[in-house]
């Protein structure tokens, strides 16, 4: 396995999925996303594997902004130019990838 965790330092969700990668003794690279956010070819890969709505935090103040982008690319830009609009967590392990807390998805993984 080769998982990556996408997420934010102060997130609830992205320190619960780190706690059962570490529980289960599975190395894992995190990624803080407000420092280093994603790249294009990551976000297109998570946008594969999930649906580019579901990689979207709707609670956040430029929501509404995004919401009324035309294309779907235009909100994959723009979800590259502010990744704080990115939902988070985000566990990729290869070309699979998961939005918020998933351990039941990630238990068929192991």
């Amino acid at each position: 396995m080769n998982i990556q965790i996408f997420g934010k330092a102060k997130c609830f969700d992205t320190k619960k999925a780190e706690r059962y990668f570490k529980e289960r003794r599975i190395k894992y690279q995190f990624v803080d996303v407000i420092k280093f956010g994603m790249s294009r070819g990551e976000l297109s890969s998570v946008k594969n594997a999930v649906g580019l709505e579901a990689m979207v935090n709707t609670e956040d103040e430029d929501y509404p902004i995004y919401k009324y982008l035309a294309s779907d690319q235009a909100r994959l830009d723009k979800l590259y130019e502010v990744p704080y609009l990115i939902r988070t967590p985000i566990v990729r392990n290869g070309k699979q990838a998961t939005v918020g807390y998933c351990p039941e998805v990630w238990k068929t993984w192991e």
